[in-house]
């Protein structure tokens, strides 16, 4: 159960609207980078969450405290969006070069929105929930964590820098803080249940012997013509788990080139693809016959 108190997590102040802004907000709320994607993954690995207690508890207590970042930036665009004048607004009604006319605001926050923030990017593309990672594996979701927390404070950081208001900047200042708890608090986790060598590979629960022994640690290069640069840490010495060393090795092929049947008649491919060469079987049934 979720409740609300009606009061914003931190005092959101606006010096002079700026509708252009509030579309580049945009995508702090509904974009990739920003709080809708945070709040959900953290919310959706607490509700599935098993093991120990703490974690899921933790989980719910940031996804939640992530649901007042939200309603931060979305008072942060219905406050900017005051700027719009009333006669941009009939003019945006019915010119259709509104997004000219804007200067580079979003009109559906006139059209749409009734000048509200809407769960949508920058570009007006809808938040999509696909972004959300939720793996059931503690250690896998921590390191996707650490990811978006840290995308989502580059992204507070350009903000920050894009804007000369006062106001938006004591409160983006306030965001970008609570991305660096956050950051350390995945890692944190990460540290109590093992760290780097106790960690990895992640899942750290499969059978190691039944992975193939020979490639678990061996950097292939795909470089074709003339020496690699890329070498470093990663190519040679002891493995970050400290479970093996790492090597360097040219690329080869190790299967044949793949030779596919024909296409099955039902699914009505063309009548050229019918005379494609025989499939390996084929090849080899062929090939006793001629023997």
């Amino acid at each position: 159960m979720f409740y609300h108190d009606g009061k914003l997590q931190y005092d959101v102040k606006v010096d002079k609207p700026n509708p252009q802004f509030a579309k580049m907000l945009q995508q702090a709320i509904g974009g990739i980078e920003g709080e809708m994607k945070v709040c959900l993954q953290y919310l959706f690995q607490a509700f599935g969450a098993r093991g120990p207690e703490k974690y899921r508890d933790m989980l719910l207590e940031t996804g939640t405290e992530e649901m007042a970042h939200i309603e931060l930036l979305a008072t942060a665009v219905a406050l900017n969006l005051e700027g719009a004048t009333n006669d941009l607004k009939d003019e945006v009604a019915k010119d259709p070069f509104m997004e000219q006319i804007m200067g580079g605001a979003n009109p559906r926050h006139i059209l749409s929105s009734g000048m509200c923030a809407m769960a949508v990017d920058s570009s007006g593309v809808p938040f999509n929930g696909s972004w959300v990672i939720g793996t059931g594996n503690l250690a896998a979701d921590m390191y996707a964590n650490v990811t978006a927390e840290s995308a989502g404070r580059t992204l507070a950081t350009r903000l920050w820098q894009s804007t000369d208001d006062k106001g938006m900047k004591d409160m983006l200042a306030f965001l970008i803080a609570r991305d660096t708890m956050h950051q350390n608090q995945w890692l944190a986790v990460l540290e109590e249940i093992g760290g780097l060598e106790g960690n990895h590979p992640i899942p750290n629960s499969f059978p190691r012997e039944k992975e193939n022994q020979y490639n678990n640690y061996n950097f292939l290069s795909t470089h074709i013509n003339g020496e690699s640069k890329a070498k470093g840490r990663w190519s040679d010495g002891k493995s970050i788990d400290g479970k093996g060393e790492f090597t360097f090795e040219k690329a080869k092929p190790l299967g044949r080139k793949p030779n596919l049947g024909r296409p099955h008649p039902n699914a009505y491919a063309q009548k050229e693809q019918m005379k494609a060469n025989p499939s390996m079987a084929e090849s080899a049934i062929n090939k006793m016959r001629n023997d």
